[in-house]
């Protein structure tokens, strides 16, 4: 995999194959009754999550799902980093990159989040921007599939702001071939 696939920055920048196998690995691993090995999937490997927006659900989850596979994890915010104090994002992804195996952005700015991508020499994964929230979509597909079976061909249908969730559903539909119905408010 190039340095670009192996990053989880958006839906339409993942072969729709991939994206399949991380949904049906997390499936599997969710039922499995295996815990010594499902605990040692992430042994010795560190995440760190960095935070300009805040969110409880996207914290907690990461957390849990990183040390429920042995791994440990980093949460950093701008306030307790240099990157709060105008360290660059360049810096900060190469500063990274030598302690931790995995990087989780969370941030108002996709920019951002494609700058620290291109400098990191670790995988990156998009916590959330004003453009996409991708990992919200895949527990959403994974979600669905545990109680209604295959997305495929599925109706999906969203009322609400047409804002990050709202891309990534037009992305997922794409990715995932369900039919996707939204219904969104006019902009002012």
């Amino acid at each position: 995999m190039d340095k670009k696939q192996r990053h989880f920055v958006d839906l339409d920048l993942i072969d729709k194959v991939y994206l399949r196998k991380i949904v049906d690995l997390g499936r599997s691993l969710k039922v499995s009754s295996d815990m010594k090995t499902i605990s040692s999937v992430l042994e010795g490997k560190t995440l760190a999550m960095i935070f300009e927006k805040p969110s409880t659900r996207t914290r907690v989850s990461f957390e849990v799902g990183m040390r429920q596979l042995g791994g440990n994890v980093i949460s950093l915010t701008p306030e307790n980093t240099q990157f709060g104090r105008g360290e660059s994002i360049p810096d900060t992804a190469r500063v990274l990159s030598r302690y931790v195996d995995v990087i989780m952005f969370r941030t108002d700015n996709p920019e951002k989040l494609e700058d620290l991508a291109h400098f990191a020499d670790v995988p990156v994964i998009n916590g959330l921007t004003n453009l996409s929230h991708p990992c919200q979509l895949m527990a959403d597909v994974m979600t669905i599939e545990e109680h209604c079976g295959p997305i495929q061909d599925k109706v999906i249908a969203w009322t609400g702001d047409g804002n990050n969730v709202a891309n990534s559903l037009i992305h997922g539909s794409v990715k995932f071939n369900f039919k996707l119905r939204l219904a969104c408010p006019r902009s002012l």
